[in-house]
C-alpha cells in the first residue's frame, strides 16, 4: 500500500513555488493535484483549518490557479464580448467576478478579472482556457494573451486576523482596502499585489508576487502570524469554507461546458442562481440569445440553498417533492454539517418549477459499520448560510 505522495509520484507534479513551506507542514503527506502541480488536501486536520479560517487566520496556496494577461486597445472590448458581465465602467485596481458560456448559453468556466491598467487585465480561473482565450480574440486587433500561470506565485491569506497579520508586516493602510479592491506594496525591491478576494466568504486577501519572492514573503508572513494563529488550510476546509459562503465549485455544483458528453450535463448561470451575472443592456456576447431565451421561460434547473432537519450531511443524496421520496425533483451537489451556522447545510440542483412547494430528501449514512437511511424536511434559505460582518466592514475590526 503507498501513500499520496508515492502515488503522485510518476505523475512528476510541478511543485508550487511555496513547497518548501508547504511541504514542512504537511505532516500527515496528504497530497492530490490541480492543474499539474502537488496540492495539498489537508496538512495537519481539516477541520482544524477550517477553524482557523474561521477563528484567526490562514494561508491557502493558489499557484495552481490559470493566470491570464490580456493586455492591448482592445482587451476591454474582446473580454467583453467573452464573458456576460459588463466590464466596460470597471476601475482600474478594482477586481470583479464572471462566468462565461458557449454560444449555447451553457458556462465553460467561472473566474475573476483583475482590472491593472487601462489597457491591461488580468484573469483567474481554475482550469486552463488558452485556447478559449485565443478563439475569443479571434477579429480583435490590438490584444495580446499571455498565460503568466507559472509566473505569479499566489497565496490567499483568510480569517479574522488577516487584515491585522499584513499591518504587522508593515503594509500601511491595508486597512483601508474594500471588498474587490487592489493596492500594490514596495517588496524586496519589487511590488506585491494584495487584493481584498477570496474563496472563503471570510475577511481575506490574495497575496500576488514574483516566484522568486515567495519564500520571503511565506517567511515574513508567518513571522507577523506567528501569535495570530496562523496555519496553512487544504482543499477540504477550502470546500467547508466555500459551501458555507454559498459559492459554486467545478465538479460540484457546475460540469465545464467543454468537458461534458451528455446533454444539459452541464448548467447555465441562470441555473446556477447567477442570473445577475448576465447583463443584456450591453453589447453582444457569447450565448446572449440563448440565454435571453432562458430568461423569458426559466430555467430547467435552479441552483439552491437548503437547511436540512437533523445533523447527517445529505452528501450525494435526492431531492424529493414528499415525504415518501416517490417523486425526485433535484439533487444535492455539496452538503457538509456547519460549526459555524450549527446547521445541516446544503447546495442543490432542483427543477425550478418545484421550488414553492414542499422538499425532502433521503440521506444515507453509516453508524458503527452499519448502514442506514433517515427522510429529512428541507428548508429553502435564500441568503448565504455564513455572512460575517467582518468580511465587508473597511476598515475591518482589530483582531
Amino acid at each position: 500500500m503507498t501513500n499520496n505522495s508515492e502515488a503522485f509520484s510518476g505523475e512528476r507534479l510541478k511543485q508550487s513555488h511555496f513547497h518548501p513551506r508547504l511541504a514542512e507542514l504537511n505532516i500527515r503527506d496528504s497530497w492530490s493535484s490541480w492543474n499539474g502541480y502537488k496540492f495539498a488536501n489537508y496538512y495537519y486536520d481539516a477541520e482544524y483549518e477550517y477553524f482557523c479560517v474561521r477563528n484567526t487566520c490562514a494561508t491557502y496556496d493558489i499557484c495552481p490557479m490559470q493566470k491570464y494577461v490580456i493586455k492591448g486597445v482592445d482587451a476591454e472590448a474582446m473580454l467583453n464580448r467573452m464573458i456576460t458581465r459588463d466590464i466596460s465602467k470597471m476601475r482600474q485596481n478594482r477586481v470583479t467576478y464572471v462566468v462565461w458560456c458557449t454560444d449555447e448559453g451553457r458556462m465553460v468556466d467561472d473566474g475573476t478579472i483583475f482590472k491593472l491598467a487601462s489597457d491591461e487585465f488580468m484573469l483567474t480561473c481554475g482550469s486552463p482556457c488558452s485556447a478559449w482565450l485565443e478563439k475569443s480574440a479571434f477579429g480583435f486587433g490590438d490584444v495580446s494573451i499571455t498565460d503568466k500561470s507559472d509566473e505569479i506565485a499566489a497565496l490567499a491569506l483568510q480569517g479574522p486576523t488577516s487584515c491585522t497579520v499584513l499591518r504587522k508586516m508593515g503594509f500601511t493602510e491595508i486597512e483601508t482596502t474594500k471588498p474587490f479592491n487592489i493596492k500594490h506594496f514596495p517588496f524586496h525591491g519589487d511590488t506585491l499585489m494584495i487584493s481584498r478576494t477570496g474563496f472563503t466568504g471570510d475577511l481575506g486577501y490574495e497575496l500576488w508576487v514574483k516566484p522568486e519572492l515567495a519564500i520571503d514573503l511565506w517567511d515574513e508572513l508567518y513571522a507577523a502570524g506567528a501569535n495570530y494563529g496562523i496555519h496553512p488550510f487544504g482543499e477540504t476546509a477550502t470546500n467547508m469554507a466555500r459551501i458555507e459562503a454559498g459559492f459554486i465549485m467545478p465538479g460540484f455544483e457546475f460540469n465545464e461546458a467543454l468537458k461534458t458528453v451528455h446533454f444539459e450535463h452541464d448548467q447555465t448561470p441562470f441555473e446556477l442562481n447567477l442570473g445577475w451575472l448576465v447583463d443584456f443592456k450591453k453589447k453582444h456576447f457569447n450565448g446572449r440569445s440563448a440565454l435571453l431565451q432562458e430568461q423569458k421561460k426559466g430555467p430547467k434547473y435552479t441552483l439552491t440553498k437548503l437547511d436540512i432537519e437533523g445533523s447527517k450531511p445529505a452528501e450525494g443524496a435526492y431531492v424529493y417533492s414528499n415525504k415518501r421520496c416517490s417523486r425526485e425533483i433535484g439533487y444535492v451537489t455539496s452538503a457538509m454539517w456547519s460549526p459555524s451556522v450549527k446547521a445541516n447545510i446544503a447546495l442543490a440542483m432542483i427543477k425550478t418549477e418545484h421550488l414553492s412547494g414542499e422538499l425532502w430528501t433521503e440521506i444515507y449514512y453509516e453508524k458503527e459499520l452499519r448502514q442506514y437511511s433517515k427522510v429529512a424536511r428541507c428548508t429553502i434559505k435564500d441568503k448565504p448560510f455564513w455572512t460575517p460582518a467582518r468580511a465587508r466592514l473597511t476598515p475591518p475590526l482589530e483582531n
